[in-house]
Parts: structure tokens; sequence; C-alpha cells
């Protein structure tokens, strides 16, 4: 038998950089072999502000898979994120180019590049582009058209660009850090990948995946992915709230998060108090915890009315069956589901990564579904070498179309 293909993933985030390693068989089922955490240190918002330090922390998350798996990582697939993500929606249209009029592979390869001929400033670069619908002729909401007969082929498109600085100086930390990048792909639709069902996609849902520096959004209806968008508030804007609030440092207020925080002040007595001596060393005063969590909430439920904006762009508003999907480190906070049923009016549940095999137990965890999402689409791609990271010839641009569509797929 042959050996299982090796596919990696380092998922930069702002506050943790995590490197997972996962192998691959002949089915196409990923069994993840290994996990590596370190922390962000060298990074703001998604972009470098001190290269040696990212190189250092990209390094030490690296060597925490490289030595959980046994096996040496040579190249990942790369997920980032940060404000600087955007995306805007796009149209191709060509002529068949068979004479027998039959859609090809070829065909839809130029249609995708035709929607790409779009208006971009000089420092973003196209990070995906993604087919929503395609249409023959006059036959519209066509999902794969090859092998159909028609004259004219149409797309429309959901194009992620990134600023290209940001994105360099993020490659230059990779590169230098010892590994190949395979490919880069948003961090805007990587979390899908690994918390949606086929049917959840067909029946139309939003991915909230709530991070240390941002909010990304992800709609999908009808299998397609319709729209995503960067909002620009994330855990770390809440830590820092209730440190001004309780009057703390960020570290205390970050622990004093994770061990008494919530949404839902109701549930707390307006006498209950918080010692900070049993969370730091630096603070020992009392606080009221009722006050942590009013601050909690009040910054939850401004992320949640901006998401709901952004679903109101789209005429989506209260409008998705499979309601929303809410993942990432900032999902894990007690209430927030309730709180994101009551503000969205949809269905909600947290979003744990799944679609995948192993017995690494801590991937079990909503802040993992990114780095889950990133190798389960790696492990998609076309034109793996058996037996290890070798690395891909990625065509410029949007490459094999078989690879896109294979990859699209939950």
């Amino acid at each position: 038998m042959a050996r299982p293909k090796l596919v990696a993933s380092l998922d930069i985030g702002s506050s943790k950089i995590r490197t997972v390693v996962g192998t691959v068989d002949e089915n196409g089922v990923v069994n993840i072999i290994g996990v590596g955490i370190a922390p962000s240190t060298g990074l703001r918002k998604g972009a470098v502000i001190d290269v040696e330090e990212t190189i250092n922390s990209i390094a030490a998350s690296l060597e925490d898979a490289e030595r959980m798996s046994g096996e040496p990582i040579n190249h990942v697939f790369l997920g980032i994120s940060g404000n600087h993500i955007e995306s805007i929606n796009s149209k191709g249209v060509i002529a068949v180019g068979q004479a027998s009029n039959e859609i090809i592979e070829e065909d839809v390869d130029r249609v995708l590049e035709a929607a790409q001929a779009v208006t971009i400033p000089s420092n973003r670069r196209i990070l995906s582009t993604i087919p929503k619908t395609f249409t023959v002729d006059e036959q519209k909401g066509i999902k794969y058209p090859v092998g159909m007969t028609g004259i004219r082929l149409e797309v429309e498109t959901h194009i992620i660009t990134g600023f290209e600085p940001t994105i360099k100086n993020l490659e230059k930390c990779v590169l230098q850090a010892g590994v190949d990048i395979d490919d880069i792909i948003p961090g805007t639709i990587a979390p899908a990948k690994s918390v949606l069902s086929k049917r959840q996609k067909e029946l139309g849902v939003v991915v909230v995946d709530i991070g240390c520096g941002g909010t990304s959004v992800s709609v999908f209806e009808d299998g397609s992915n319709v729209h995503t968008a960067m909002i620009p508030i994330g855990g770390e804007n809440v830590t820092n709230d209730v440190a001004i609030g309780i009057k703390t440092s960020i570290d205390t207020a970050e622990k004093v998060k994770i061990e008494y925080g919530s949404t839902i002040p109701e549930d707390v007595n307006d006498r209950e108090t918080i010692d900070l001596s049993l969370v730091s060393k630096l603070d020992t005063h009392l606080v009221s915890k009722k006050q942590v969590v009013e601050i909690i909430q009040a910054r939850y439920q401004e992320i949640l009315l901006l998401v709901k904006d952004e679903l109101a762009k789209i005429h989506r508003d209260g409008m998705l069956p499979a309601g929303v999907v809410i993942t990432g480190g900032g999902s894990k906070i007690p209430g927030l589901i309730d709180l994101a049923r009551e503000i969205l009016n949809l269905p909600a549940q947290v979003g744990f990564p799944q679609n995948y095999d192993g017995v690494v137990d801590k991937i079990d965890d909503p802040s993992y579904a990114t780095a889950i999402g990133l190798i389960i689409g790696g492990s998609r791609v076309d034109n793996r070498i058996s037996g290890g990271i070798r690395g891909i010839n990625f065509k410029k641009g949007i490459g094999s179309v078989k690879g896109w569509f294979k990859n699209l797929l939950p």
C-alpha cells in the first residue's frame, strides 16, 4: 500500500500560531497526527510588527508539531487573517471554445480568469476566486457546467484579496522559519471547511469565527460561498474593555474573562465579587462580577450586531435556515449562543472541527477550526506526492478547475 500523504497547515492568528499535521489516505480521509501551538509574538491584528519575533513564534509552533507527529514539516498551507482581508463580487463571460459547443474544463478555467480581470489597487493581491454560479446561454443557476452544451459561458464569483505588503511580510517570516508555502488560504473561508456539513451549505448558513484580533463572517447558500467579511473586533477588544472597566492589567483581565466571563448578567448576583488575588500576583482588589459580565456582554452584542449588518447587506438577515455557526477562541464564552439567537434571529450553535480522524484530543476545540479547515482544504488539492510534504506546482491564478470544485465540497 502507498504511504499516506502528509499535509500540514499553519494558522497565523493574532493571539496564537497553530500548526497541524495530518495524513490523507487513498479515500481522502484526513487523520490528524500532530499539532503545535505558540504565542503570536511579533504580530498585531494579523500583521507583522517584529520580523524576528514572528519567525521565532512560527518556528516554535512548527517544532511542537514535528515533535508530536514524528514527521519533518517542509511545506504548509498558510492561513492568514486580519483587517486587510477584503472581498468583492465579479462576473466573467467567454465564448465556448469547442466547435461542438461542449463546455470543457479549460472553458471554466478561462471564464474564472476573465472574472479576475477586475480593477483592484496595485497593492492588493487576489487570494481566492470562488465561483458562486454559472450561466450557460440563458440557463442560470448552474453549479458545474463541464459537459453541458452552449455558446456563451458566464460566471458570478466572489473574490477575496489581501494587502500585498502584509502578505509578503508573512511569507518572508514563514520561509525564514524553514518551510515553503503550498498555498495561502484566507481565514475568512478556512473555518467553514471543518465545521460545516454539505447540507448546511445548501440550506444557507453563516460561519462567524471570533478570533483574538477580529471576527470573520462567511455566508453559504446553495452550496456556494456567497459573502465574506472581516469585522475588526475580536477577543482582545473584550479583554481591553475588561481591563479598563475593572482597572487592572491586560494579563489579569484575560484570566478574569476566561475564568469568570459570561454574556448573561441576569445570572449574576449584584453582590457577587471576584478576588483578583486568585488570578494575579499584581492585582489584589475585589471587583464586581456583574460589572465584568456586563462589559463582556456589551462587546459581544456589538460583534453580533455587526454580523447582522453584514447579513442585511446581502438581504439574508434572519433568512438562513441552517442558522449561525460560531467558532474560534472567542466562541467559548458562556451564554453566547443564546445571545446570538436573540440578536441574529437565527438558530445558533458552536462550531467544533469535524470531517477528520485522529487521536489528538486537544484539537476538539473551536479555536482549531481554521487550522483543521486548512488541512482539509489542502488535502483535497490534486497532484499531492505520496510519502511526504513535497510541495505543489500551482498554476498562477485559479489553478485546475477539478481542484477548485473538489475543494469547495465540505
